[in-house]
């Protein structure tokens, strides 16, 4: 069986070593200037520095370039592109077609994953962003397991899968709380990434908090739990999934360190040898449990739901 990439999102630089001393593979790193709901924020020279640590210790590192994009920013993607390509960035995530025509024209042999968070539901349309140049697509995280087997059966590209952590439920352009803030005559300094800021809408029926945050993207509204299938990744092993990835948004460093282990355990339990994987699920997952916040159950998302859109 083909081992898959374990990719995972750092919330700084010094971040690297140690999720490369845990067993991630590959990196996803950005500034919301450009990229939507990433764990922490890089600078350009913060990329620069990620890059070549990560090069140096054999790991890739993957740009996120997938937000949306206006008028005003369009004159700002070939200077970023070229900037990733001369300081030899893997690949470029992006979901705007305006972010994979500039790379054809300013960085034509970049790499290029097409991650849209909720459109990559089906094998024909990943293959069709193939066929325009990307040479992965990121599934949508509302597709249950036999769909996402069924996608890398007849798959052109690459195939990455969320095996753990938050999704976003909703996001707006809008500044929806601040807005809210300032309407109501109150001060309210937006803060991202920062847990001890962290804001909820609270469903009081069922008992649950969803995260919330603003940034330059806008209002982000995050799942009540997080994802977690560390004992249920053989199928997908099988099937050839190219890449699981760990998302640490508005997680602490420590917690997506001790997570990548465990989940670097399982992999490779499990192309080692089905049967010994088998025997350590409950440790694994009781692993991550020993470790999960309070406030953030764990659920197996939709992969064993109805498709839900």
């Amino acid at each position: 069986m083909k081992k898959p990439e374990l990719l995972v999102t750092p919330k700084s630089v010094e971040d690297i070593i140690p999720l490369a001393e845990a067993g991630a593979d590959a990196f996803v790193i950005g500034e919301q200037r450009y990229g939507l709901r990433l764990a922490g924020e890089f600078s350009r020279d913060e990329v620069k520095q990620a890059i070549a640590l990560a090069h140096k210790n054999g790991k890739k590192v993957y740009v996120a370039m997938n937000a949306l994009f206006h008028n005003e920013k369009i004159d700002e993607l070939t200077d970023y592109i070229v900037f990733l390509q001369e300081f030899n960035a893997d690949a470029i995530i992006f979901g705007d077609p305006a972010v994979l025509m500039a790379a054809r024209e300013a960085a034509p042999n970049m790499k290029l994953h097409w991650s849209t968070e909720t459109t990559g539901t089906n094998w024909y349309t990943c293959n069709y962003w193939g066929r325009k140049g990307a040479n992965r697509a990121v599934l949508a995280r509302e597709i249950n397991m036999d769909a996402v087997i069924e996608t890398k059966e007849n798959a052109e590209v690459e195939i990455e899968v969320q095996v753990h952590g938050m999704t976003a439920m909703f996001q707006s352009k809008r500044s929806l709380l601040g807005n809210y803030y300032e309407y109501q005559g109150k001060v309210m300094e937006v803060e991202n990434r920062k847990l001890e800021h962290n804001m909820f809408l609270h469903d009081k029926e069922r008992e649950n908090k969803y995260p919330i945050f603003e940034d330059e993207n806008g209002t982000h509204i995050m799942s009540p739990k997080d994802m977690c299938i560390i004992d249920e990744l053989q199928d997908m092993i099988e099937a050839g999934i190219d890449s699981f990835k760990i998302d640490g948004i508005l997680k602490s460093s420590e917690y997506i360190v001790e997570v990548t282990k465990l989940y670097r355990k399982a992999i490779d339990l499990c192309i080692e040898d089905p049967d010994l994987y088998e025997d350590a699920k409950d440790e694994l997952l009781e692993g991550i449990e020993k470790i999960q916040p309070a406030n953030r159950p764990l659920d197996t998302g939709f992969f064993f739901k109805e498709t839900v859109y």
